[in-house]
């Protein structure tokens, strides 16, 4: 059973919540989102520690599940709006490379013809040397979902390892085959 629900959430300075009803409303420098929480979930906000609290109303299977989910939701929404998210790529192969176009991000990939990828309206993509691309947003599902989108474009190949990868990402490199 996770314990995760239990969690404190503590908010940073500048970072503001509402609760109006089921509503959660959080407002940090860098932007304002929000949450429906489910009717088997409240919240308490405590202005003196500037903590939140998610409590379950019922103790059944669904309002469990509901109940870590929730407050994981919250908290990244309260990191979101604070710090902001962000994922890094690299280009690996030779002719392989990045631009960006205006917002839009062109890819040269070894394809016959460019791709362009349009962001979603909260998502930022930079790109540095031509072959490392960040991409920034308050979403964690966003931005998260933007970068397997482009790396879908170009999975890193198990043989030379030539790809769009994570950064920090391991690709196991099989052996070729054996001359006689």
């Amino acid at each position: 059973m996770s314990r995760i629900g239990k969690k404190i959430i503590n908010l940073p300075q500048k970072t503001d919540i509402q609760i109006i009803q089921n509503n959660v409303y959080i407002i940090g420098p860098k932007g304002k989102l929000s949450y429906q929480l489910p009717k088997v979930i409240n919240i308490k906000y405590d202005t003196k520690n500037r903590t939140l609290n998610l409590y379950k109303t019922h103790e059944n299977k669904e309002a469990q599940k509901l109940y870590g989910l929730s407050r994981t939701l919250i908290n990244n929404m309260v990191i979101g709006v604070s710090q902001g998210f962000e994922k890094k790529l690299h280009i690996q192969g030779v002719g392989y490379r990045s631009q960006l176009q205006g917002k839009n991000l062109i890819l040269n990939v070894g394809y016959s013809h460019p791709i362009i990828i349009e962001p979603p309206e909260d998502i930022v993509i930079e790109v540095e040397n031509n072959i490392n691309i960040t991409i920034k947003g308050i979403k964690k599902e966003k931005v998260g979902e933007v970068a397997a989108q482009i790396r879908r474009i170009r999975p890193p190949e198990p043989y030379k390892g030539k790809g769009i990868r994570y950064l920090n990402e391991k690709i196991n490199i099989k052996v070729g085959k054996a001359g006689k």
